[in-house]
């Protein structure tokens, strides 16, 4: 064993992993994606145009939902209609707002630019090392397109062409007025929304507009360009009056910045240092290069000081047509499963883009809470806006009682994995607390086992929003994230030295009933309930993941029931499943310490659920049977968690011990990671060969104990850790 400062082997980061296209995508959802978390952008077309749909994360119609104002809008109502079988009430009180074509995200119009002399599309490139697309004509003309890494513009340049010119679009939001409601993926055209025709501007070298939205709202897209030795470049800026008063003049600014200084180098360190962060390289290389695009992805959509990701980030669809699922916040598992990877990933500062949005909106969720449930404490919107308020929809979810509680569970993440007392006490036990608070109110009921229960409880989305969907006693969705969050707030109050919380959380959790199991040992959805049939959402089995309250270290009966549940999922079948359905998968077999059926799981959603750019787009497109579900609506998720589950088969350290390749397949004989995050604020990097791990470094970020389970002898090992000190580990210490 060896101690040095910050040394960590010398292995080669792998190849680019980028995308080539010899064939121009001519859909947006096939484009390239560039973003900044602030900007976004998709560059596709076949060069006449070459089309670049242009985004905004701050671009909302946020006009409320005039329902959920209304004093029937109570939890004591729903329940006394649910009672009742006032299903038609609920219907329209709950769930047909969300048909209508706002609130929504909104898109930011579209640049095309026209390359003289008669392009014919050669090939077109995006590089994930610097976050640059290009394509190239047979004429000899080529063009670059990227967004700024740190700055809100985005940079186009073309050269070899005999010309070039630019045009601005902007959306089509007026004219068109909404038709009736009906549930759909997409709530229609973007003309439903009936916003007044832009204000465009133009002269020789800059064209602009400016959209006004709802309720005030404005923003301002500025897009200016000049020729100099041939070469011609352009820039482009959205800003919005979230930002300034005068967006406009804001946008001009940016763009004239932009094109008075050439220099890529801040882009550039950007993405190298973003790059030279974290990095895994494995023998299955289709898993490999969707682990890179996953990553890039995440990189571009998600930035401390943006809002944090939507179902489809910063790429919004242009076509049109309003977003799927209108673009916005669904917190039942799509934002969740996007911020996964960021904590073993080595990402926490891009993660904090989450953290931040939720700890800045809890006024507006504890309102709701007071409102809507009349209790104390806070819970969260299930759909949400980009202030977090509730836009409605299947009302089993969107008003469900535990919301709260899985957001929560990224706070206790955050603390674990960089071991920040400052964010426990001042954010993450707060956070905790207020959800913890209100849970204890809304369990105050009791079963005929004068247990704690929920009046009403789901599990996302079993049975969808039919009546059933509401189960007669508490679900194991619910029960996972309520018994979690107890205590996790108790192991919180310790940390603080709280020792009155601490007693307090887990006497409340003590109230609370078990898990229920089948003969099999099975998770259940809910008591006497077993999974019906094959479905998309592994609700009933949070307990084994993420929250970790059935691990298999735990001994024989919790493997038990982490083997019958995963069995139940291959018995039932994944006809139901959607592409993020194979990523959690991939995440829950490498908990059971299953490699083969976790590769197995990421391979599918790689070659059949993601188009040829590698978003995830719901939908089966191999035409192989894996799902009957064929349809193709681009969201994140899937993306998110997919590299999340690659970084669980390498890393695992949620038990307080760090494990080295603890899931991997057999067949990967080599393999290597570097800097991968472990719980305690460890940066973990390790390298296996010839089916034998040969070394691990271990970097403590802020000290302690470190505890590894011997890749060489399976033996537990401790080490006492100084913030800075690096361990290398060749063998077992003698």
């Amino acid at each position: 064993m060896m101690y040095s400062a910050f040394v960590f082997m010398v292995l080669a980061a792998p190849a680019d992993g980028g995308l080539h296209f010899d064939k121009p995508a001519m859909v947006w959802d096939e484009a390239f994606p560039l973003g900044n978390g602030n900007l976004g952008a998709l560059v596709w077309g076949d060069g006449n145009p070459v089309k670049i749909s242009l985004d905004r994360t701050d671009l909302w119609d946020l006009r409320p939902v005039p329902e959920f104002h209304l004093s029937d809008y109570s939890y004591a109502r729903m329940r006394e209609w649910e009672k009742a079988g006032e299903i038609k009430k609920l219907l329209d009180m709950y769930d047909r707002p969300y048909e209508r074509p706002a609130p929504t995200k909104i898109p930011a119009g579209r640049i095309e630019l026209a390359i003289g002399g008669a392009p014919v599309f050669q090939s077109a490139d995006l590089s994930l090392d610097d976050a640059t697309a290009a394509m190239a004509f047979r004429n000899g003309a080529q063009a670059r397109v990227w967004i700024h890494a740190t700055q809100c513009v985005g940079v186009i340049e073309a050269d070899g062409a005999q010309s070039v010119s630019a045009k601005l679009v902007a959306p089509a939001f007026g004219g068109k007025e909404a038709g009736p409601s009906k549930p759909a993926i997409v709530a229609g055209e973007l003309a439903q929304l009936g916003y007044p025709n832009p204000v465009c501007t133009s002269g020789e070298t800059w064209s602009a507009y400016e959209q006004e939205g709802w309720g005030g709202f404005r923003f301002a897209v500025y897009l200016a360009w000049k020729t100099e030795a041939g070469a011609w470049r352009g820039a482009w800026s959205v800003v919005s009056n979230r930002e300034t008063a005068e967006p406009l003049q804001q946008a001009k600014s940016n763009v004239e910045r932009a094109l008075a200084d050439a220099s890529r180098s801040a882009h550039e360190d950007w993405w190298k240092a973003y790059w030279e962060k974290t990095w895994i390289t494995v023998p299955n290389k289709t898993i490999e290069r969707q682990w890179r695009l996953d990553t890039y992805k995440f990189g571009a959509a998600s930035r401390r000081g943006s809002p944090p990701i939507t179902l489809q980030g910063p790429w919004t669809a242009d076509d049109g047509k309003l977003p799927p699922w209108k673009g916005d916040y669904h917190h039942d598992l799509n934002t969740q499963l996007s911020y996964w990877p960021c904590y073993s990933g080595n990402r926490l500062d891009e993660g904090l883009s989450y953290l931040d949005w939720l700890w800045e909106t809890r006024d507006n969720c504890r309102e709701w809470t007071r409102r809507f449930f009349g209790m104390p404490g806070m819970n969260v919107p299930m759909t949400a806006d980009l202030n977090n308020n509730q836009i409605g929809g299947w009302r089993q979810y969107t008003h469900s009682s535990t919301t709260g509680a899985w957001l929560a569970h990224h706070f206790y993440l955050h603390w674990k994995f960089s071991a920040d007392r400052e964010f426990l006490e001042h954010r993450a036990y707060p956070y905790l607390h207020d959800c913890a608070t209100f849970l204890e109110a809304v369990t105050n009921e009791r079963d005929a086992k004068g247990k704690r229960t929920l009046p009403l409880s789901s599990s996302p989305e079993i049975n969808d929003n039919r009546p059933n969907a509401w189960f007669p006693s508490i679900t194991n969705y619910d029960l996972a994230l309520i018994r979690w969050l107890f205590t996790a707030s108790a192991e919180m109050a310790d940390a603080l030295d709280k020792k009155d919380d601490a007693a307090h959380w887990r006497a409340v959790c003590a109230e609370m009933p078990e898990l229920s199991l089948g003969e099999d040992g099975r998770l259940l959805v809910a008591k006497d309930y077993p999974l019906p049939e094959s479905h998309r959402h592994f609700s009933h089995l949070m307990a084994i993941h993420p929250l970790g309250l059935i691990d298999r270290s735990q001994g024989a009966e919790a493997e038990r029931t982490i083997r019958a549940s995963l069995d139940e999922l291959d018995r039932l079948g994944s006809k139901h499943w959607c592409g993020y359905s194979f990523a959690w998968l991939a995440n829950l077999a490498a908990r059971a310490g299953d490699g083969a059926k976790a590769e197995k799981a990421l391979e599918t959603f790689a070659t059949a659920f993601v188009l040829r750019n590698g978003f995830h787009c719901n939908g089966d497109q191999s035409g192989k049977g894996y799902s009957n579900f064929t349809y193709r609506p681009f969201t994140l998720e899937g993306n998110f968690a997919a590299a999340a589950g690659l970084q669980e088969m390498l890393l695992q350290s949620h038990t307080g011990i760090i494990e080295v390749f603890p899931s991997i397949p057999e067949t990967w004989r080599d393999a290597a990671f570097h800097a991968l995050r472990a719980q305690g604020a460890f940066l973990v990097s390790a390298e296996r060969s010839d089916g034998k791990t040969r070394r691990v470094e271990i970097v403590a970020e802020r000290g302690g104990t470190c505890r590894l389970r011997s890749p060489f002898s399976g033996r537990m090992l401790e080490f006492a850790m100084t913030p800075g000190q690096s361990i290398t580990i060749e063998n077992d210490p003698a």
